[in-house]
């Protein structure tokens, strides 16, 4: 039986060590892309307004989580016997881990923060949150640096990983269909409510075990064991998101600092609880501490794969 730990620590490995690289991406695009592209055409033809919005929504949902799982079911059926298969299946699981270019993201708001250079750090980190980056001073820019690193380290990384090692690429491609479904179509706005009601709720589930699994990583290699687990069982559930509050809490609980709150968009003011209320707003190192912390977990996490196959599974 082929190991699908050992496959998606091949993915990681190659995506450590390149990425997607830009050059890749202009001649075939990615493979979120490609989902991205068939959820706008069928949100295209099917979100009107009247009645069956919401079923219109969940067939929307179900037809591109089927389809993306039927594609991955046949190329993992495809594959070759032995490690010849699980390198290929490595290879094929390789663009939906984002280990790399999480890091570079957030190391791209980082540097010019710490060099004091706020207009050009508010202008990189517009690219990974959807606040205003004109209302945010340094503090807010390296607390929605480090909130979007948390939450993304388990959309992005540990969650496809975790679908992937149960079910292989068919796993780990139909995590990436819901949750490329939850991030276009998931918003509690009036034209996506009732049409991505499905795509949401589904990403929720999804997510349980890795958000929390992601917040243990976190708390486990941060050298604060017992204040970021102490943060999570007292903060994380009143978080707006049910998953998301995990490895945030652990994040903030890890370096001592305050994160979530009141946040502007632009269609207005999210009054959202702190996590961590009685610690310091984050300082621009914070956020190069947190890149650190990340990297840690990253290094746990493919050891705990490593670990998986020297066990056989």
């Amino acid at each position: 039986m082929m190991s699908f730990a050992a496959m998606m620590l091949v993915a990681l490995a190659i995506d450590l060590v390149l990425g997607w690289p830009a050059w890749l991406y202009a001649r075939i695009g990615h493979p979120v892309t490609w989902i991205g592209a068939m959820i706008a055409g069928l949100e295209a033809r099917l979100n009107h307004a009247g009645a069956g919005r919401r079923r219109r929504g969940v067939l929307a949902a179900g037809w591109v989580v089927a389809v993306v799982a039927l594609i991955a079911l046949v190329l993992q059926l495809a594959l070759p016997a032995g490690w010849l298969g699980v390198l290929l299946g490595g290879v094929l699981a390789w663009p939906l881990v984002a280990m790399r270019s999480m890091h570079s993201h957030v190391a791209a708001v980082a540097d010019p923060l710490q060099a004091g250079d706020t207009d050009a750090a508010r202008a990189t980190v517009a690219m990974i949150v959807g606040r205003d980056p004109a209302l945010l001073d340094s503090s807010g820019i390296a607390r929605a640096g480090l909130e979007s690193l948390a939450e993304n380290t388990s959309d992005g990384i540990v969650a496809p990983v975790f679908w992937g090692v149960i079910a292989g690429l068919p796993g780990i491609a139909a995590y990436k269909a819901i949750n490329t479904l939850d991030s276009m179509i998931g918003h509690k706005s009036d034209r996506y409510r009732e049409f991505g009601w499905a795509g949401a709720r589904v990403d929720d589930l999804v997510n349980l075990l890795p958000a929390r699994l992601t917040g243990g990583v976190f708390a486990l290699v941060s050298g604060r064991m017992g204040a970021a687990f102490a943060c999570m069982a007292r903060d994380a559930r009143t978080h707006r998101s049910p998953n998301a509050g995990w490895p945030e809490a652990a994040m903030a609980g890890a370096l001592n600092v305050r994160l979530s709150g009141p946040r502007v968009y632009p269609e207005g003011v999210a009054p959202e609880p702190w996590v961590n209320a009685a610690a310091p707003d984050p300082a621009p190192a914070d956020l190069r501490r947190g890149l650190a912390l990340y990297a840690r977990a990253m290094a746990a996490l493919m050891l705990s794969l490593a670990l998986l196959v020297w066990l056989g599974l």
